[in-house]
């Protein structure tokens, strides 16, 4: 009888805005690669690189696992809360005693929570979402 193969990576997927993470954590050395380039390349301000760490930072698993993911839709702030969001689901698989430290963490929303808050569409009549043209009385 064949046993049960561990898996050689953990999946997690995660959204913010209008862009998706694919997410894929290895078992080794810290590395985050993102669409083929590293990190500090993909996301040159350093705010956006301790977002996208955040998950990591914060479980202790920083130079355990090396981040694989495949990022689309978007601008550079949704894709990287996008990652952060993928990242600590992709953490649960790998160890689901993670849960409640990754529940506890992250602003507005937990790590693991998708930030439900999207563009409010154009309304007929208005110059923006919510925006109306000046009222004049004569």
């Amino acid at each position: 009888m064949a046993s049960a193969q561990q898996p050689t990576y953990y999946y997690g997927t995660g959204g913010r805005k209008t862009a998706t993470a694919r997410v894929r954590l290895y078992p080794g050395r810290g590395e985050v690669i993102i669409n083929g380039r590293p990190l500090a390349e993909y996301f040159p301000r350093l705010a956006m690189q301790s977002m996208v760490l955040e998950p990591l930072r914060v479980t202790n698993t920083v130079d355990q696992m090396t981040v694989m993911a495949k990022v689309a839709g978007g601008g550079i702030s949704g894709q990287a809360g996008a990652l952060r969001h993928g990242i600590a689901r992709a953490l649960t698989v790998f160890d689901n005693n993670l849960r409640p430290i990754l529940r506890r963490y992250g602003s507005p929303y937990s790590l693991l929570t998708r930030d439900p808050r999207v563009r409010e569409r154009m309304k007929v009549g208005l110059r923006r979402a919510r925006k109306a043209p000046q009222y004049t009385k004569r």
